[in-house]
């Protein structure tokens, strides 16, 4: 599990993989992964029938930010917007920007919809949001360790959940940023954007989209020294759920939990954390248009789960009529 050195050298922005270091053995115990992203119509399912209001369709409260103008405390989120020119790409704050109305319904804003998106990944969802969903479907959000295992497919030491070429005979493998970067997406891979799920080629365990498209939740608290501790500890380590208090040297003050997969904006001019031993981090109350998630199930749940699926249908069957 992890990184190493070899992949600073794909991305114009240094230190891709120094939290991802050491590479560590891992053994996780079996379970079972939604073999896509959320998406929109699964989503709508869960507030239907809960009626569950997400963060960012909550008027944020003085309480919650207490230096915050009054004008400024209203429901949104953060939205991807392209620059007019090339930037110096060390100030994220130049392509993103927090938009007013912007939550899973409105991905683009309070005048877009996701009528037609019924396929696309579910986004602008905090990682409380992505939790309360998982629990409805009877799932959870994967531990880094899972997601990190499921994403490599059988296979170990590959840079991309396909192998060690980018574009094996040219063919693009996963939905992600073509162009001077953040100017413009040609979309030469097919989308500008996000991509409904199931695009590109699944994973050797029938998984699609574990690099690019959208970042996915996990549930680890975010350290960069995790990695270095568990091999500190020594042996494999079994089931790590990631560190017990959260820290960003960063951002010391924001409590972040981990992303994994990278998503429609990730480059190898500025990221290339689609790279699947590379992390991705993010303040749990905070969610984007290229933030999403995907639930797994432990095996014994799953067999239960088809055994009650198995007997409900039995009693749906009319009973059958026997000639005399």
């Amino acid at each position: 599990m992890g990184s190493d050195e070899s992949g600073e050298s794909l991305c114009g922005l240094p230190g891709v993989t120094r939290d991802a270091q050491p590479v560590h053995r891992v053994f996780v115990d079996g379970f079972c992964m939604d073999a896509t992203e959320v998406t929109n119509e699964q989503f709508e399912k869960f507030v239907s029938a809960t009626r569950y209001v997400t963060i960012a369709e909550r008027t944020p409260t003085q309480a919650e930010f207490p230096t915050a103008p009054a004008e400024n405390l209203v429901a949104g989120s953060v939205v991807f917007t392209p620059t007019t020119d090339p930037v110096p790409l060390d100030d994220h704050y130049r392509w993103w920007r927090y938009e007013p109305g912007a939550n899973w319904r409105h991905p683009e804003g309070p005048l877009s919809t996701i009528e037609g998106r019924e396929k696309y990944p579910v986004v602008h969802i905090a990682y409380d949001d992505a939790a309360a969903y998982a629990n409805w479907a009877g799932k959870r959000l994967p531990t880094e360790a899972e997601w990190e295992f499921a994403a490599r497919g059988g296979t170990g030491g590959l840079l991309y959940t396909w192998g060690n070429e980018f574009r094996p005979g040219g063919k693009f493998m996963a939905n992600t940023y073509q162009g001077p970067f953040p100017v413009k997406d040609t979309g030469e891979d097919g989308f500008v954007g996000p991509a409904p799920v199931a695009q590109s080629p699944a994973n050797g365990y029938g998984l699609f989209d574990m690099a690019g498209n959208v970042w996915e939740w996990c549930s680890d608290w975010y350290r960069p020294d995790y990695f270095a501790q568990l091999v500190a500890e020594g042996g494999v380590a079994r089931n790590p759920p990631g560190p017990k208090i959260p820290f960003d040297p960063s951002e010391p003050g924001e409590k972040k939990r981990i992303h994994r997969g990278g998503s429609f904006l990730c480059t190898d001019l500025y990221c290339t954390r689609y790279m699947v031993g590379t992390r991705g981090k993010g303040e749990s109350t905070t969610g984007t248009n290229h933030l999403g998630f995907r639930c797994v199930m432990t095996q014994e749940a799953w067999a239960k789960r088809s055994k009650e699926r198995a007997a409900a249908e039995d009693r749906a069957l009319p009973e059958k009529s026997h000639k005399p």
